[in-house]
């Protein structure tokens, strides 16, 4: 099922403390775009009925069910891309684009 890293977690819980959103659920949403790299959306919610419920690392994490087969084996985390610029990246294997990290050697 999805996954957040720790490091994305603790800028989840920043992000909810700063926005004022403390105790809201994260929001998800996925689509997959004709060159088969997927868009994602995020977002604090309220929970709804329907919602597939998923914590991780501490962080509620919900999305409608049609977005699920495209964020069930995502990983959300949070990394420094060039120095000084950090961002959310989702590493999926269902996004055309995808690579995995590489091993890390002993």
């Amino acid at each position: 099922m999805f996954e957040l890293t720790q490091s994305a977690a603790e800028q989840v819980r920043a992000a909810s403390k700063e926005g004022g959103t403390e105790g809201m659920a994260l929001r998800l949403a996925a689509k997959m775009k004709q060159d088969g790299s997927i868009d994602y959306l995020m977002g604090f919610d309220e929970y709804k009925d329907e919602d597939i419920r998923v914590t991780s690392n501490g962080v509620e994490v919900v999305m409608a069910p049609e977005y699920v087969p495209l964020l069930e084996d995502a990983v959300m985390d949070f990394v420094e891309l060039e120095q000084g610029d950090f961002r959310f990246i989702f590493m999926n294997p269902l996004d055309a684009n995808y690579e995995p990290p590489p091993k890390k050697r002993s």
